[in-house]
């Protein structure tokens, strides 16, 4: 069972009582991906590794240009230059003093550029420990807000080139006195070349300087869209909002805070930049300016500015190419195990083993498709005693070899404390306690159960993964991570929520990086062939981990994020959202770095959903990357369409429908999945960003994969809703009409059918139809398992005039295309998919073909497709659905003409 993080306002005053538990100390910048940041430190970059970087001050890059001594020669008087250019193919970095700007541009053309006049330096009166300086309150003038005494953002009077070379710029900037008691002050930033469409800027202020906020400035097009910067539930372009990197206070929400559980100081533009700021203090980006020329990026970085700020700035040939840059800077992601990909179902509240059992068995009974099944809390002694509770499940080791033998694989809720409630944890909790395993000094306890383990400390982390690995050898492949948000800024301009860990870093850095340590503890541990990390929270790098993403506890409902929500009593709400703030963060989330991502299918707060809600939902995740289905109610689908709402069987047979449908995209899902690691194009794909030509940004209609279109229905009672056509011919999945793209269209949207559209030249490879699972069973006559049996590849292609093709992730290879009157289907071999394939031609026309061959040999036409399916090689004709032409061939490499 999940419960809702605590109320911050309220729990974040409460800490001003709290006792310090030692002395406060101040670490430095840290970074689990700085690879390459400028100067003389150790990062700290986790229990096991360290980076040696090298920070550069101001005064150290302006000594190293000075002449060293100016008797030695004439002075020299010529003027520095105004202009500088910093190139690597198509992509170049310009520099001009006297416009005072940075324009990035791709072959002559510029899509991004910093406005140096803008760039500017946070200062305050005296900078002080004790003070936070989160930037995000102070924009948005938050309630229980003083900002820091005398807190102003200083502009600069003027740049100078001051050093230039054909691979790095350096740029000083001269700024007025803070105030008329001060005096001028300096900062330089270093422009250098990456690698090709990749630029990395170090920006540091003279250490005299009273500064605490750094202010990025971003020049782009007045129109585009703005996309990344982790998870949102309100819209998918960033135009006009502010939004914070880090959880902040928010009485407008149910929850109290504002969700931000995966902030990534990354934005993309749909002119194909993106902008990384590699920094983990207290941070906001401002889109809702005056200017639509012009954003601002906060960083509170204190009395660690004197370090400088990292940013990166990308630039490829299409918005949906920016994500690969980010990833070539803080590491590719990790992929989950093939069967993570779902369909995963569970209830909240489990209530013992017969009841784990009678589920997966009534899955198969009922031949629904699933691959995994995860048991939520409570099933151990208590939170976290590493073991199953004995009286609720007698015999865990046998339960878990049932799931296995029906092919699922199984995973377990998680959190990284130890409940101090509770005396079944004393051992473990005075071992932590003698070992120093906990954060020498802990701020607000935002859960029930206790502080958390400090994962910092090299031997607490060995400690829990030795726990963990309790449940790993029992067979547990996976774990729903929870919780772990307790380190947060707080909502005063003091820091009253202090926080010191082992590694000498304190709140206002380990609120990203805990999770990184949390997840990473867990992830190690996973079996090597790939496992199941379902996480609720993620910082930037921690895509290395290989998390999927779950948006906490949205609504069960069609809500809107921030809607105000009356109930039967009378008594109001700010609705998290429901569905369309799912539909939303499955699209913000894959820019940001985090291409997997499933939300609790049905929803979690205020369940249980109702018919319509559950319905649409889960036509939304069977197109999604990972469906994974549960709801705080326990509304598993056989129960939830029962006999009194479901007599005839056909709303559990449309579940039936979307779930095998999504397992049965597991071919095309999982190379997508695989190209992540060479082109790291996200797998979702909002149509705005696929499609930045359109110059829309609609929030419920996105592309999976490049061939899939989809468009759910997230409006209550809807049954028709408008579509965004892309350029081009589309074919409707379920009807076989054809679309003609470049204008919107309203579409029919019954409850039983999601707007589902296949692109014209688009190729989706397929498992058969009555696959049930990916994982193995030693059951192969009950469950139909890929493992058991690779079998048949099914393709449905809508082919055009030119060739489409599609190389899968084991290296087989489709191909399609029509050659005037004559249709060319082509299959390859690859090591997993070697039997053959079926393939399903759409949009073939009501006109039987006159003939199949393939080599010479002319294919047996059948009557119907249960008789294709007898003979090794043939095809069948439906003139229904626009005309569906199926041709099944043996494996090898075949090419068949179709007359």
């Amino acid at each position: 069972m999940r419960l809702t993080t605590a109320s911050l306002p309220a729990l974040a005053l409460a800490t001003m009582f709290c006792v310090a538990c030692s002395s406060e100390s101040s670490g430095p910048v840290q970074s689990d991906v700085a690879q390459d940041l400028a100067g003389d430190a150790t990062v700290d970059t986790g229990p096991d590794t360290t980076v040696d970087v090298q920070i550069d001050t101001a005064e150290d890059s302006l000594q190293e240009i000075a002449p060293t001594d100016l008797n030695d020669a004439e002075p020299d008087v010529t003027p520095p230059p105004t202009n500088a250019a910093i190139q690597a193919g198509d992509y170049s970095l310009l520099v001009n003093t006297q416009e005072r700007t940075v324009q990035v541009q791709n072959k002559g053309v510029t899509v991004f550029g910093l406005r140096l006049d803008k760039m500017a330096a946070g200062t305050v009166d005296e900078p002080d420990d004790g003070t936070s300086y989160d930037p995000h309150p102070w924009l948005v003038t938050a309630p229980l807000y003083k900002a820091p005494k005398g807190l102003q953002f200083i502009e600069p009077t003027g740049e100078t080139i001051i050093e230039t070379d054909d691979t790095s710029i350096f740029i000083r900037f001269d700024y007025p006195a803070h105030n008329d008691q001060g005096q001028p002050f300096q900062a330089t930033l270093k422009a250098e070349l990456s690698a090709e469409g990749r630029f990395k800027l170090h920006w540091v202020p003279s250490q005299s300087a009273p500064w605490v906020i750094f202010r990025i400035a971003g020049a782009i097009d007045h129109s585009e869209g703005l996309y990344g910067l982790g998870e949102y539930f309100d819209q998918v372009n960033h135009r006009g909002m502010i939004r914070a990197m880090q959880l902040e206070a928010d009485g407008a929400l149910e929850s109290a805070y504002n969700e931000a559980h995966v902030p990534i100081p990354f934005v993309t533009g749909t002119n194909a930049w993106g902008l990384f700021v590699e920094n983990p203090y207290p941070a906001a980006f401002d889109f809702s300016g005056d200017d639509p020329s012009l954003f601002y990026a906060y960083f509170g970085t204190g009395l660690a500015s004197t370090q400088g700020l990292t940013f990166h700035i990308f630039v490829a040939d299409h918005p949906l190419d920016v994500t690969n840059h980010y990833y070539k800077v803080t590491g590719y992601p990790k992929l989950p195990a093939r069967w993570a990909l779902g369909p995963w179902v569970w209830r909240d509240e489990n209530e013992d083993q017969a009841e784990v059992e009678n589920d997966i068995n009534t899955m198969r009974d009922l031949d629904l498709a699933a691959t995994g099944y995860w048991i939520d809390r409570p099933y151990a002694t208590a939170v976290n005693t590493f073991d199953f509770k004995a009286s609720q499940f007698p015999d865990a080791d046998a339960m878990i070899a049932m799931i296995h033998a029906l092919g699922f694989r199984t995973a377990l809720w998680h959190t990284p404390y130890l409940d101090e409630k509770d005396d079944a944890t004393l051992d473990l909790r005075t071992h932590a306690e003698e070992n120093s395993f906990y954060p020498s000094k802990f701020g607000l306890i935002l859960n029930k159960w206790g502080k958390p383990i400090d994962l910092t400390n090299p031997e607490a982390f060995t400690w829990w993964q030795s726990l963990i690995k309790l449940y790993t050898d029992r067979g547990i492949e996976g774990f729903k991570l929870d919780y772990g948000e307790d380190v947060v800024i707080g909502i005063s301009s003091k820091r009253i929520n202090i926080w010191n860990f082992f590694n000498g870093e304190d709140e206002r850095t380990m609120h990203k990086f805990f999770t990184l340590y949390y997840h990473r503890a867990y992830a190690e541990m996973l079996p090597e062939e790939g496992g199941f990390l379902l996480c609720r929270h993620g910082a930037y790098g921690d895509q290395v981990n290989g998390p999927i993403i779950w948006p906490g506890d949205l609504d069960a409902d069609m809500s809107r994020h921030r809607e105000v929500i009356t109930t039967d009593d009378g008594d109001t709400y700010g609705a998290v959202g429901g569905l369309p703030a799912a539909v939303i963060a499955s699209q913000t989330l894959g820019p940001s770095g985090f291409p997997f991502f499933g939300s609790d299918t049905g929803g979690y707060r205020h369940s249980p959903p109702d018919e319509e809600t559950f319905i649409r939902w889960f036509q939304h995740t069977a197109l999604s990357v990972v469906m994974q289905i549960g709801t705080s109610s326990n509304d598993v689908a056989w129960e939830f369409f029962n006999d009194q709402n479901d007599p005839d069987g056909q709303k559990l047979d449309l579940y039936r429908t979307l779930t095998r449908l999504h397992l049965r995209l597991f071919p095309y899902l999982w190379t997508y999945s695989n190209n992540l690691l060479v082109d790291g194009r996200p797998i979702l794909r909002s149509l705005g960003l696929a499609r930045p030509e359109m110059g829309i940004h609609p929030d419920d209609e996105y592309f999976l994969g490049d061939h899939l279109f989809v468009a759910p229905v997230i409006n209550k009672g809807q049954i028709k809703r408008t579509v965004h056509f892309p350029q081009g011919n589309w074919i409707d999945w379920w009807s076989g009409e054809i679309i003609p793209g470049g204008a919107p269209l309203e579409v029919d949207a019954p409850l039983e059918k999601l707007p589902l559209y296949l692109a014209q030249g688009g190729i989706v490879p397929m498992l058969r139809p009555t696959i049930d699972t990916i994982a193995p069973t030693s059951q192969p006559d009950r469950v139909d398992s890929m493992h058991t049996d690779t079998g048949l590849l099914y393709v449905r292609t809508f082919p055009g005039d030119q060739t489409a093709h599609f190389d899968l992730y084991d290296g087989s290879s489709v191909q399609a295309r029509w050659e005037q009157e004559q249709l060319i289907l082509s299959f390859s071999d690859g090591s997993e998919f070697n039997q053959g394939a079926v393939f399903e031609v759409v949009g073939f026309g009501t006109d039987k073909p006159a003939s199949v061959t393939t080599q010479g040999t002319t294919l047996v036409e059948t009557n119907s497709f249960a008789e294709l399916d007898e003979v090794a090689a043939g095809w069948y004709f439906a003139p229904e659905t626009g005309g569906t032409l199926w041709v099944k061939a043996q494996g090898g490499s075949i090419e068949l003409e179709v007359e």
